[in-house]
């Protein structure tokens, strides 16, 4: 029975130093590879403590095994890009100005009821006061109202304001995304002029660069503090 009691509690010192490792995340808040790994290690840490025939080493040994291979997956997924869409996938867009993007549930698995509920978890319960919706890669719905449903509206006031538009990321952690570039008929160059003007370097001295509807850029140095950067531009942005 001894013997039982202190296994159990070496492994619940090795899966509270793992969770720990791994950060503060929520469930819901998990990417696909960390709730997989999560799960995983769960179920190595029951084996040691109910068989007391197993030698303890035999899941202490798994267990920090999954520690380094997800310290290895968070730091590919922090570096590339492409890793990074591999592992997580992408958010995706499926309420825009044209509605609900039925393709877009569709490569997602999801149904209007499963988007329904989102939104109405997101404080959202009318369709017609949705601008964009977006899926995010952890499965949480972000939803940016229309001005004419936001607390304190443009409409309410009086005012005759533009309509939220979203900010489209055009450098990520000091990489240049060419596919949002080409979605707003930008090019690399010209962004890289915008640097020039701002007296930085490289991309990779950037930590986010994005721009919305408006030519409104938001730029930040890693490091440093950000700034607004406002530019006249015809964006190609729904």
């Amino acid at each position: 029975m001894i013997t039982l009691i202190l296994r159990s509690l070496i492994v619940y010192c090795i899966v509270l130093f793992a969770v720990r490792i791994m950060g503060k995340r929520q469930i819901g808040d998990m990417q696909p590879f960390e709730l997989v790994i999560t799960l995983i290690i769960a179920d190595l840490a029951c084996i040691p403590m109910s068989d007391s025939t197993i030698p303890i080493v035999f899941g202490v040994v798994p267990l920090f095994t999954l520690v380094i291979l997800h310290y290895l997956f968070t730091l590919l997924n922090r570096k590339s890009i492409f890793f990074r869409k591999v592992l997580n996938g992408r958010p995706i867009i499926v309420i825009d100005s044209n509605g609900i993007n039925y393709n877009a549930l569709k490569k997602l698995n999801m149904t209007l009821n499963d988007l329904t509920e989102g939104l109405r978890v997101a404080q959202c319960f009318n369709l017609n006061d949705v601008a964009y919706a977006i899926v995010e890669t952890n499965g949480n719905i972000s939803v940016l109202l229309k001005n004419s449903a936001q607390p304190v509206s443009n409409e309410g006031m009086g005012i005759d304001g533009q309509q939220s538009s979203l900010n489209i990321i055009l450098i990520n952690d000091g990489k240049l995304l060419k596919e949002n570039l080409d979605y707003l008929g930008l090019t690399p160059e010209y962004i890289k002029s915008i640097l020039n003007e701002e007296k930085i370097k490289s991309v990779t001295d950037v930590l986010i660069l994005s721009i919305d509807k408006g030519g409104e850029i938001f730029l930040q140095e890693k490091y440093k503090p950000c700034k607004t950067i406002k530019k006249e531009l015809e964006l190609n942005v729904k």
